[in-house]
């Protein structure tokens, strides 16, 4: 039996509008630019998308199960542009076929420099959930499946988790295979079960099924339900992790990304029929018991060829920027209490991790990745405008005393290699 496990990654963040050294406005966000994304994505991707989904979770009765990370700071987009969404998603809801997974509100790495404030981020997503969707997670991801034992043993301490999603490296595995259910070392035998991401298979279909140049294009249902019809005999799952753009705005409708998805569920079927199915993550963990325990001393994620932090933490200028703003959570969130009823708010989606995602500096192999998500001409734009608001939250912080305002940042750090 090979039990498939999708999830799917919907996330949108409030990109930062243009801001000099000059601007004194507490007014951060480029919403006009937002809902114009919002719009285009939900026209290409998210409502073609999830009306297929309900569509296949109804045409195979609700034996075709799927699971979405929806950031809040999506939700509030599709709140205030596409509000359709919201109700498309409540559908699926309702389904009882779809699973909704915890994370951070705000799609940040507070994980890293504050656990106040990312107990506080999942709190406040989770209710979030509740409220739309009556959702109550019982699987957490990690904002881009940052994932460590000391985030395992964090969450395990909740006490309210069944699953933790995160990444299979190879060089943590070893000679073990991703399709098994492990557990984080240190946790107990009750603790949160891992499902690791099985990358090869997940980024056919995300990032080369349009690759003309990968010796399997094109790939169609058939063939891929046949490679996870082999994971019979080496494991029981094949985690098929992916953002939710992949269909349709990574890879555009003419690809055949849509036909592909339409056609995978009766294929998978049919490749092994009364055997292989689609689980959720809770419904992975109840049924599958764990081999082993997954180690991972260091911080991974899915991101780029590395799988580690430098997408975000790589260089001077990210390193700068994300001590800076966390460096402002106190004061921020005294100010807050004190009566300024947006400055946590504007913090927040300040730490969403898109902005330092526009920092990176690494173009080799992932470097066209990079250029295609950035809003900004250069990393060093990015910095910049980005302190450049950093410095405006500080003198909110500091009761907008603008004699207290401190010198605004021009030119970004040395870099490291």
């Amino acid at each position: 039996m090979a039990s498939v496990c999708f999830y799917f990654q919907v996330h949108q963040p409030f990109r930062i509008r243009r801001y000099s050294v000059f601007d004194r406005d507490p007014f951060y966000f480029d919403n006009e630019v937002n809902e114009r994304i919002c719009l285009k994505v939900a026209d290409k991707c998210y409502r073609p998308a999830t009306r297929m989904m309900l569509d296949l979770i109804r045409r195979h009765d609700k034996r075709f199960r799927i699971s979405y990370a929806i950031t809040s700071t999506a939700l509030e987009q599709f709140e205030l542009w596409a509000p359709d969404l919201i109700d498309l998603f409540k559908e699926l809801a309702d389904t009882g076929a779809v699973e909704f997974v915890a994370e951070t509100s705000h799609h940040s790495l507070s994980f890293l420099y504050s656990r106040e404030e990312f107990d506080a981020q999942v709190a406040a997503h989770e209710a979030r959930l509740a409220k739309l969707f009556g959702a109550s997670p019982r699987t957490f991801r990690n904002t881009e499946l940052i994932y460590s034992d000391e985030l395992a043993s964090h969450i395990a301490a909740q006490g309210r988790y069944r699953a933790i999603l995160c990444e299979g490296v190879d060089s943590i595995l070893t000679y073990r295979s991703p399709n098994y259910v492990y557990l984080p070392p240190g946790v107990g035998e009750d603790g949160p079960r891992l499902l690791l991401k099985n990358y090869r298979l997940s980024d056919d279909i995300a990032f080369r099924f349009s690759d003309r140049n990968w010796k399997e294009w094109p790939l169609d249902a058939g063939r891929f339900a046949k490679w996870v019809n082999q994971i019979n005999g080496d494991g029981f799952v094949c985690n098929l992790f992916m953002d939710y753009e992949t269909f349709g705005e990574h890879q555009w409708a003419d690809t055949g990304i849509f036909e592909f998805l339409d056609a995978l569920p009766g294929a998978v079927y049919d490749a092994n029929p009364g055997q292989n199915d689609f689980q959720m993550p809770r419904e992975i963990v109840d049924r599958y018991a764990p081999v082993g325990t997954y180690e991972v001393p260091r911080w991974i994620s899915w991101a780029d060829t590395e799988r580690d932090l430098t997408a975000w933490l790589g260089n001077a200028m990210q390193e700068h920027a994300a001590k800076e703003l966390y460096a402002l959570e106190g004061p921020v969130k005294a100010r807050h209490a004190a009566g300024d009823e947006h400055i946590l708010e504007d913090w927040r989606k300040l730490t969403t991790s898109d902005h330092l995602y526009y920092m990176c500096t690494k173009y080799w192999a992932d470097g066209d990745v990079h250029k295609y998500f950035s809003p900004y001409d250069s990393p060093y734009d990015a910095y910049i405008n980005f302190m450049n608001v950093l410095d405006n939250v500080r003198v909110r912080a500091d009761a907008g005393a603008a004699s207290d305002r401190k010198a605004p940042f021009r030119t970004p750090p040395v870099q490291t290699s």
